[in-house]
């Protein structure tokens, strides 16, 4: 479970995400307590889980969107959040057969689905080339479905893309990185077509933003340093709250 003891962080971080999502100290799915409800002050929706992703669409008419998945949600989710231009960003499951998936199907690997975020954003604000290079800072882009301590196809690197200008520009960015030397390994990201986005529970939803979630233990010492990693590599890109 998604459980860190501070002083065995480093036996901890061995701990699987797909284990630590299913509640902490034996709460299930349905049981979470009150607080893990409550959103984040904003324009963001309130509720998502029963609602399909062309719902949420007609919440940004004005926006574009782009389907990322980069290991936990909670983690790609907050990194994307902060960058100027983001309106919103949501927790979701892409990639897989298998239609309307939950939680449990997903983290069991089974269903062929990643754990995805989708970003609504502003194209004036902030450019979709832009949105990739923060992606791929956000989290690493060389481990094979695997993220950290978190294993399995359902963790997987992947850029659902939604027409063929962000197909040339997720190959071309991963072109570059390859011939950069960034990286001592090749990325293996995954890009492909956008087929069905389905939005996770609720729960799931701006997790990184609640005050002390149920799997505190993991936003400390696996969420955050990713976020503070994206805040570190574009200063000027970050939102004035998150400054």
């Amino acid at each position: 479970m998604r459980i860190f003891s501070l002083a065995v962080v480093s036996l901890s971080l061995l701990i699987s995400c797909q284990a630590q999502h299913s509640g902490a100290g034996g709460t299930s799915d349905g049981d979470r307590p009150a607080e893990v409800q409550k959103k984040k002050a904003g324009d963001r929706l309130a509720s998502v889980e029963n609602l399909s992703i062309a719902e949420v669409d007609a919440a940004y008419p004005n926006a574009e969107k782009a389907y990322f998945a980069g290991g936990c949600f909670w983690c790609t989710e907050a990194a994307l959040d902060r960058i100027v231009g983001v309106l919103d960003v949501y927790s979701g499951y892409s990639g897989g057969p298998e239609k309307a998936p939950g939680y449990r199907q997903v983290a069991s690997g089974q269903t062929g689905h990643a754990e995805a975020i989708v970003v609504y954003y502003d194209p004036e604000a902030v450019s979709y080339e832009t949105l990739l290079d923060v992606f791929f800072v956000a989290h690493d882009p060389t481990q094979l479905n695997r993220q950290g301590p978190d294993i399995g196809p359902q963790y997987r690197s992947a850029i659902f893309y939604l027409s063929p200008e962000q197909e040339a520009a997720a190959r071309a960015k991963i072109e570059k990185l390859d011939k950069s030397g960034k990286y001592s390994r090749p990325v293996v990201t995954q890009v492909e077509p956008a087929d069905a986005f389905y939005m996770a529970e609720d729960y799931h939803q701006n997790y990184y933003e609640q005050e002390r979630p149920p799997n505190y233990g993991y936003v400390l010492n696996v969420s955050k340093p990713k976020v503070e990693k994206v805040l570190a590599a574009f200063p000027k890109l970050i939102k004035p709250e998150y400054q």
